[in-house]
């Protein structure tokens, strides 16, 4: 699927008016505070169920307004190509999402319906960001790199949100029990029960999804020349010691867990850990290898996804501040290789050539933006 029709209303700077983008390429450009970002940002909500600048919805509503909407309509993508432009060819899917700021009131709609569940928003457009902050999936904590992990298995495994969902709320009342204040054994010993059946199953997919990227990363590092990469080590680590069994960790920890007064072992506690020569990637790669490391993890989970038929959005946000021209002409590559929608911010005019050559350029729209309004040229 692709974003082929999107319309907001209250939604930071940006104009009400309907914007028609290609399933291929859009190209945004516009002088700082212009309105890019917050177009990704609006397109993100669909596909993400949140902001990926910030974490209050309530910094996303127009001055003076309490209420956002955003709206996408989705067509089948680039196996439609030739006829997204037209009104008659339809849309397969309506996607919509308001919030209200003062009553913290979400409603979610698909094809014209209110549902409950951001899943069943979300698997619709799958979103993948790139933006300055992305990069801390390898320089920062492996909260990161579960989430980065998290949204390939959601997108993979369709029973992983609603495992993913029970395991949240398991994991909170169990945390509740452990902070009473007395060791009530008889009450955790439920709660083990039912946290390390869930949480087998939650590891077992999230295994599954980073075997598969596992070997989409082996081959793209093979198609691609970054040498540096030889001796580097992708391990998936569950939250706990495979070699015994979740329960009996847990409870020859309870004590400990007991002080603390919340759950030290489980998938809350996964990882993706990056080595180089036995050491974490953080401390012996450059801040221009972890960029590069991570553009091609991002372009790995693109493989795996498009393996499967779906077509990955990836929203590209000011990536010429943070990627040289090589490096931004492989990843336009890549993902055109891979048949994915794409959404570039730039301040400067883009230049199409200089990211896929002459004569050469995919199809794709170029729009300015100011004021939030975006006008096509």
């Amino acid at each position: 699927m692709a974003l082929v029709r999107l319309q907001t209303e209250d939604f930071r700077n940006l104009s009400p008016d309907p914007v028609t983008f290609s399933p291929s390429f859009n190209l945004l450009y516009g002088a700082n505070g212009s309105g890019k970002t917050s177009i990704l940002e609006a397109i993100g909500y669909l596909g993400l169920g949140r902001s990926f600048r910030v974490s209050r919805h309530k910094a996303v509503v127009r001055h003076g307004q309490t209420r956002f909407t955003v709206f996408g309509g989705l067509d089948r993508g680039n196996s439609d190509a030739e006829g997204w432009h037209s009104e008659s060819a339809g849309l397969s899917h309506r996607l919509g999402i308001a919030r209200d700021v003062t009553l913290k009131e979400t409603v979610l709609r698909v094809d014209g319906e209110n549902v409950r569940s951001l899943s069943r928003l979300a698997k619709h457009l799958p979103v993948s960001v790139i933006d300055p902050g992305v990069f801390d999936i390898v320089a920062g904590g492996p909260g990161k790199r579960r989430q980065f992990l998290d949204w390939a298995v959601f997108h993979v495994e369709p029973s992983f949100a609603s495992i993913w969902q029970q395991c949240q709320r398991v994991t909170s009342q169990r945390n509740q029990t452990l902070r009473n204040g007395r060791l009530d054994e008889s009450l955790l010993r439920v709660w083990d029960s039912q946290y390390a059946q869930l949480s087998e199953q939650l590891s077992e997919h999230r295994q599954d999804t980073f075997d598969q990227f596992a070997r989409a990363f082996e081959r793209l590092v093979d198609e691609v020349d970054v040498p540096w990469t030889r001796g580097l080590k992708l391990e998936f680590f569950p939250g706990w010691d495979r070699s015994q069994s979740l329960p009996e960790i847990l409870m020859s920890h309870r004590e400990q867990e007991f002080k603390i007064g919340h759950t030290l072992y489980g998938p809350n506690r996964a990882d993706i850990r990056l080595k180089f020569q036995g050491r974490p990637v953080a401390e012996t790669f450059s801040r221009g290898q972890q960029k590069t490391l991570v553009i091609l993890m991002k372009i790995a989970q693109g493989m795996v996804l498009s393996g499967l038929g779906r077509q990955v959005t990836f929203l590209l946000d000011d990536i010429n501040a943070e990627l040289d021209m090589g490096h931004r002409a492989m990843l336009a590559q890549k993902l055109r290789s891979l048949g994915s929608q794409v959404f570039i911010t730039s301040i400067e005019h883009p230049a199409p050539e200089s990211l896929w050559g002459m004569g050469d350029v995919p199809e794709y729209r170029m729009f300015h933006v100011e004021h939030g309004k975006l006008t096509e040229e």
